[in-house]
């Protein structure tokens, strides 16, 4: 069972409502989307051509909100019957160790994808091989599309910017693919709210392991009921 998270900061707090109104947002578009392309197919024989690529794109979104939003809540499972056998101190070194290996981890995947993601914004992407050591001219792929969603009017005013004057016949990657670097940031952040967590003494883990222990209990409280 995951534990209620409370924000103790305003950063925190902004985090949390980008986090939880971009899940809410996203399930919905799908929904409506895929509700929408069911009728039109079957109800009139035609249907959105771009529907299942901006699915697919929002159903990406859905998972990379997801991994920082599990964490936030440790949500995510663990097998903890080996850890269990140290003593609570040096269970706490284990966790901050890990802590450190989780925030090195999303470190190098926010480079990862930053450096991905950057030459479609017409950005730079860094130097170094783990670590940034700098910027480095990059070849400018700002004006890749994808390949059905058509690009909404109420954008064009980023062409003489992202494009060089040129219009957008469809939706330029680097938008759907902007959730490359923002959500391995937003892992980042977590990563270092959990370790800190552990480091003031306000949880013992990074993880929930005991998810089976507590359907069961909540299955005998049923029974206890009856």
């Amino acid at each position: 069972m995951a534990h209620a998270y409370v924000a103790n900061t305003a950063i925190g707090r902004i985090v949390n409502e980008i986090e939880e109104t971009a899940i809410a947002l996203i399930l919905g578009l799908m929904t409506v989307i895929t509700f929408i392309n069911v009728v039109l197919r079957y109800g009139f024989n035609t249907g959105l051509i771009w529907g299942l690529e901006a699915v697919t794109f929002l159903f990406a979104w859905l998972v990379l909100f997801g991994v920082s939003y599990s964490v936030k809540v440790t949500a995510q499972l663990g097998v903890d019957a080996l850890i269990n056998l140290f003593t609570p101190s040096t269970r706490r070194v284990l966790a901050l160790v890990a802590g450190a290996v989780c925030i090195a981890y999303a470190a190098l995947v926010l480079k990862g994808a930053w450096d991905y993601w950057a030459p479609f914004a017409g950005l730079d992407a860094t130097t170094g091989r783990w670590f940034p050591t700098g910027f480095a001219n990059s070849r400018d792929q700002a004006w890749y599309e994808v390949i059905d969603i058509p690009f909404p009017e109420w954008l064009r005013f980023i062409e003489p910017i992202m494009n060089e004057g040129e219009s957008y016949e469809k939706l330029p990657r680097f938008i759907p693919y902007a959730i490359l670097p923002f959500g391995m940031a937003l892992l980042l952040f977590r990563f270092i709210q959990a370790f800190v967590r552990v480091w003031r003494g306000e949880a013992t883990s990074l993880i929930v392991s005991h998810e089976a222990e507590d359907d069961i209990k909540d299955v005998q409280h049923l029974n206890a009921g009856d």
